[in-house]
């Protein structure tokens, strides 16, 4: 029989992919701004102007320069 608490878990989604353009570096930590005007924070390389993408709290590699459209439901 299976754990019902890790099956449920198991349909969660994990971390979201996010886009955003590197904005300043401090030490190792990269100051990502979004496309909503936010700022988080990322571990990796890219440099200062680049567009990466996120996820969860590390850069996975960097974006392509295109425009972004929000698509509301």
């Amino acid at each position: 029989m299976s754990n019902l608490l890790s099956d449920f878990l198991s349909l969660l989604p994990g971390d979201p992919l996010l886009v955003g353009e590197v904005s300043s570096i401090a030490d190792e930590i990269r100051i990502v701004t979004l496309p909503d005007g936010s700022t988080i924070t990322a571990k990796g390389v890219a440099a200062v102007g680049q567009r990466v993408f996120i996820r969860g709290g590390v850069i996975d590699g960097i974006a392509p320069a295109l425009t972004v459209v929000e698509i509301l439901v």
